[in-house]
C-alpha cells in the first residue's frame, strides 16, 4: 500500500509564521514611532561626537587665543574656518567646547539616574513588599520631597553641601528620586498579586528571591522609559545649577556653564549663548522623544 509522502515545508513560509522574537517585536512597535526613531538617532550622534571629542574636536577646551576673542562663526561676516562656530570672550573654541561639554552633561545624566534608580529600586522594593509602617515612612517622605520644587530643592541641597558638579549630581538624585520609588512600588504591588509570586511562594522561594529574582525583571520596562525620560531632566536640572554657578565650576566645558560665562554678551554675541542653548535643548528633546518610543514599545496597553 502506498502512503504519499508529507507535503514539505518551505523554511522562508515557516518564518514567516513563526511568531516574531522580543527584539523583533519591540523593534516594530518602537519604529512605529517616528518621533522615537529620530530621538533615537540624535541620542547616538550625540553620544558619538560626546565620545569623539578628545580626538576630533579642532582644540583642547580651554585653550585661549588672545588674538580671537567673540570671533563669530564662519559663515558670518569677520569669522573664520580655523573656529567654525566662533569663539568665546577669552578665546576658546566654541566648537570644541560644545564637544567636551556633551562629554560631562551626558556623565551628569547617566551617573543621576543610575544612582536614583538604584536607591529607588531598593526603597520601592522594601515599600512594597513590607507593607506598613516601614511603606508609609518611604512614601510620605517621597512625598514630602515632591511637594518642593524641584530646581529650588536642588539649590538649597548645592548651597548646604557646597558649589561643585558632584554635589550638583547628588542634589538632582535627590530630587528626581521619588519617580522612580513611586513606580517600583506600584509595579511590585501589581506583580506580587500575579500566580507565578504565589507559586515561587508555595515553592519556598525567601524574600530576598521574590524581591530581586521573580518580581524586580518584571518591573524593569516602567523603569527603562523613566530612567531614558530622567536623563533629560538630570541635565536640564545640572545645566540650570551650572548656569547659576552651583553646578560645574569655570573653567569646565559644561553646557550650562557656557551659559552662565556667556549671558553678558547675549546682545553683541549671539553664538556664545545660543549654541549651548541650543545644543541643551536639541539634546533633552531627543531623550524626550526616545522616552516616549520605549513607552509605546514597552507597555502592551500602548502598543498599537
Amino acid at each position: 500500500m502506498n502512503q504519499s509522502a508529507a507535503p514539505a515545508t518551505d523554511p522562508r513560509t515557516a518564518r514567516e509564521l513563526a511568531p516574531p522574537g522580543p527584539l523583533r517585536e519591540f523593534w516594530r512597535y518602537f519604529s512605529a514611532n517616528p518621533g522615537a526613531v529620530a530621538g533615537l538617532v540624535i541620542v547616538l550622534a550625540v553620544i558619538a561626537m560626546a565620545a569623539a571629542a578628545p580626538w576630533f574636536a579642532p582644540y583642547p577646551p580651554d585653550l585661549t587665543n588672545n588674538q580671537a576673542f567673540l570671533r563669530p562663526p564662519f559663515w558670518q561676516e569677520g569669522g573664520s574656518t580655523a573656529y567654525l562656530l566662533g569663539t568665546d570672550a577669552i578665546g576658546r573654541d566654541i566648537l570644541s567646547r560644545l564637544m567636551h561639554g556633551g562629554r560631562l552633561s551626558l556623565v551628569i545624566g547617566i551617573a543621576v539616574v543610575a544612582l536614583s534608580i538604584a536607591v529607588g529600586v531598593v526603597l520601592g522594593l522594601a515599600a512594597g513588599f513590607w507593607r506598613g509602617a516601614i511603606e508609609i515612612a518611604i512614601m510620605r517622605l517621597m512625598d514630602i520631597i515632591l511637594t518642593l520644587p524641584s530646581l529650588l530643592l536642588a539649590i538649597v541641597i548645592v548651597a548646604i553641601l557646597g558649589p561643585g558638579l558632584m554635589n550638583a549630581m547628588l542634589a538632582v538624585s535627590l530630587v528626581v528620586l521619588p519617580h522612580y520609588v513611586r513606580i517600583t512600588r506600584a509595579a511590585v504591588i501589581t506583580e506580587t498579586a500575579k500566580d507565578y509570586v504565589v507559586a515561587a511562594q508555595v515553592a519556598g522561594a525567601g524574600r530576598a528571591r521574590l524581591m530581586f529574582r521573580e518580581v524586580l525583571p518584571n518591573c524593569a520596562a516602567p523603569l527603562i522609559v523613566q530612567a531614558s525620560l530622567g536623563v533629560s531632566t538630570a541635565i536640564l536640572d545640572a545645566a540650570a545649577l551650572g548656569f547659576l554657578g552651583l553646578g560645574a565650576q569655570p573653567p569646565a566645558a559644561e553646557w550650562g556653564t557656557m551659559l552662565a560665562d556667556a549671558r553678558e554678551f547675549v546682545l553683541r554675541a549671539w553664538w556664545v549663548v545660543t549654541l549651548p542653548g541650543l545644543m541643551i535643548l536639541i539634546t533633552v528633546l531627543a531623550f524626550n522623544l526616545l522616552g516616549d518610543g520605549l513607552r509605546d514599545a514597552l507597555d502592551p496597553k500602548l502598543k498599537r
